[in-house]
């Protein structure tokens, strides 16, 4: 067994060729190093570089009867509310970081995927089209754009398999399924129109900002 000084302070560090013991003192922070590291994923780029791929932050997977959502104050991913019963997400949904919608809340994203993409992955996409919608509650209307995205392989930068063709039944799926989704929370949700990817990249950079988000996000 490896003894230590008792005035000095370790740390297990694992490696892929194995665990080392190594002193505290040794690791460096992000202070030593000056380098800034983003904790609030809402104000992460919009997009990759200068590329026209997404960084999407995922919030409920796909299969869930949970819908999560993301806290920024605490920096923690929260089981905000159970779906309506006998419901469950057709696809992973999540956020546009760095962008404000007409609800005050980040754009909405879809990921059509099979793909399993857990709730805090930051995942990369592509934007091929923006559903225009707006809802009603408590008497407030709002617009509430989602925009739907296909994944892209963070290495090679190719669509995730397998394709999911965003035909005319799965765009009538997606509707229904948002349209059931706020009918059951006893809101009004009206789609004004799918419009393609170059009408999503141009309200995507619209709604671009860096000012502060509000610490409380609608439902």
């Amino acid at each position: 067994m490896k003894m230590f000084r008792s005035n000095e302070c370790r740390q297990r560090i694992y490696r892929p060729g194995g665990a080392a013991d190594v002193p505290i003192s040794s690791i460096k922070t992000t202070q030593e190093t000056g380098r800034k590291v983003e904790t609030n994923l809402l104000r992460l780029p919009t997009f990759e570089g200068d590329s026209k791929l997404l960084n999407i932050v995922v919030e409920t997977p796909r299969g869930s009867r949970t819908k999560i959502k993301y806290d920024d104050q605490l920096h923690v991913f929260r089981a905000e509310k159970p779906l309506p019963l006998g419901m469950v997400f057709p696809f992973a949904f999540g956020f546009l970081p760095s962008t404000k919608a007409g609800d005050g809340d980040p754009l909405d994203v879809l990921v059509l995927s099979e793909a399993e993409l857990p709730w805090g992955s930051i995942v990369l996409g592509n934007a091929i089209a923006l559903m225009e919608c707006k809802q009603r509650e408590k008497g407030k209307i709002e617009r509430n754009d989602r925009v739907i995205a296909i994944p892209v392989d963070g290495k090679t930068r190719q669509v995730m398999p397998p394709h999911i063709a965003f035909d005319s039944r799965l765009k009538q799926a997606i509707v229904d399924f948002f349209g059931k989704y706020n009918e059951l929370q006893d809101k009004e949700f009206h789609v004004l129109g799918i419009h393609g990817p170059q009408k999503a990249i141009e309200i995507i950079k619209d709604s671009m900002v860096s000012a502060p988000r509000k610490v409380k996000r609608a439902s």
